[in-house]
């Protein structure tokens, strides 16, 4: 599968606009997710066999393997129920903001193959909380799913920064009884001003905000949530030093790191595009990171590690920094949609019973 992709369908792809390729992607999923028994034919060929691998406990929930799908492929949430079938262990959707909007001019996406690189700036383009919600109401829900499902939350663009408490909320409560955990997006570079949210000032509000909604749903006799909060490669180890001790405040359940760079290392730094870069050049920092936070913590923090995962080693070495999962998403445009079970089986021996 792996030839066919690189001999056929990669050349073909990388001839269309990178956007038009992932859409097409997208659609190619959304089509699995409605044929049931190919999914699930898929599913077994693909997945770790439950019987020979334990599954990973993480956040109160069961992995059948350490690699996701991360945000950004699946915005809408009109795909993810085959992700799967292509041998990820969970998958996580968005970024969805509480009202649609329409992202970012076009072109919005770049590919720099010889870097094994990407530059976006799509800018959080979706159809909106609810939309979303409704969407996910039609599909199955927390409990009856292959994989845990997480969805990640960004302000919107129109919203003010004093007032984006209010639009995390409002995503929040239209999409928790959804989710498997939720992750809190404030590091996208391609949303004015949202990563001022890293800073401790506006983070602690944020987050309490959150924390004490998800309380609100257990005295309301409803599942608490895990919640998760993104962070930026381009953070100074003060600034994640900040940033983990509102975490340990409000006993956060994870961390995800990171997000796309604005650095433009080695032979990128003269590509004048603005966005966030992902792929290869990210892979070094984004390890640094996830290292620094597992010392920093002890390891008690659960770490999604994302950024420069392109084949096996990548992602073990994200294991290894310390963290408890991967994701991956750039890694799949340059090596195809069986990527992830490579990744997964590679990294098995974690799991063997």
């Amino acid at each position: 599968m792996g030839w066919l992709y690189q001999h056929l369908s990669k050349p073909a792809l990388f001839r269309l606009d990178p956007e038009r390729a992932h859409e097409l992607g997208v659609e190619a999923l959304a089509l699995l997710s409605h044929l049931p028994p190919l999914r699930a034919v898929m599913e077994r060929l693909n997945q770790l066999p439950p019987a020979r691998y334990r599954p990973i406990e993480c956040l109160g929930l069961k992995f059948p393997n350490a690699v996701g799908l991360g945000a950004g492929y699946d915005k809408n949430g009109e795909a993810w129920p085959a992700a799967a079938a292509l041998g990820f262990g969970h998958v996580e959707i968005g970024t969805v903001t509480l009202h649609a909007q329409p992202g970012n001019p076009k072109p919005r996406a770049f590919r720099f193959p010889q870097e094994g690189a990407v530059i976006n700036r799509m800018g959080f383009n979706n159809a909106g909380a609810a939309a979303l919600a409704a969407q996910l109401a039609k599909q199955p829900g927390p409990g009856q799913r292959v994989i845990p499902l997480g969805i990640n939350l960004g302000k919107t663009k129109v919203t003010p920064l004093e007032q984006a408490t209010e639009d995390y909320l409002g995503s929040f409560r239209l999409l928790a009884d959804h989710a498997d955990y939720l992750a809190i997006n404030v590091s996208s570079p391609n949303t004015p001003g949202l990563r001022e949210l890293q800073d401790a000032a506006w983070l602690r509000p944020l987050l309490s905000a959150l924390v004490n909604e998800n309380s609100a749903r257990v005295a309301a006799g409803k599942p608490r949530r895990p919640l998760l909060l993104k962070i930026a490669p381009d953070l100074t180890f003060p600034q994640i030093d900040a940033a983990l001790e509102v975490i340990d405040e409000l006993k956060l359940d994870g961390i995800i790191a990171t997000n796309t760079t604005l650095a433009r290392p080695g032979r990128l730094a003269s590509v004048n595009q603005a966005g966030g870069l992902s792929g290869w050049p990210l892979r070094r920092r984004s390890t640094e990171i996830i290292n620094y936070i597992s010392r920093a913590t002890g390891g008690r923090l659960p770490i999604i590690g994302v950024g420069g995962i392109m084949d096996e080693v990548t992602a073990a070495e994200k294991m290894d920094a310390g963290a408890a999962l991967v994701q991956l998403y750039t890694g799949m445009i340059y090596r195809g949609p069986f990527f992830p079970r490579e990744v997964a089986w590679a990294l098995s021996g974690r799991q063997r019973r």
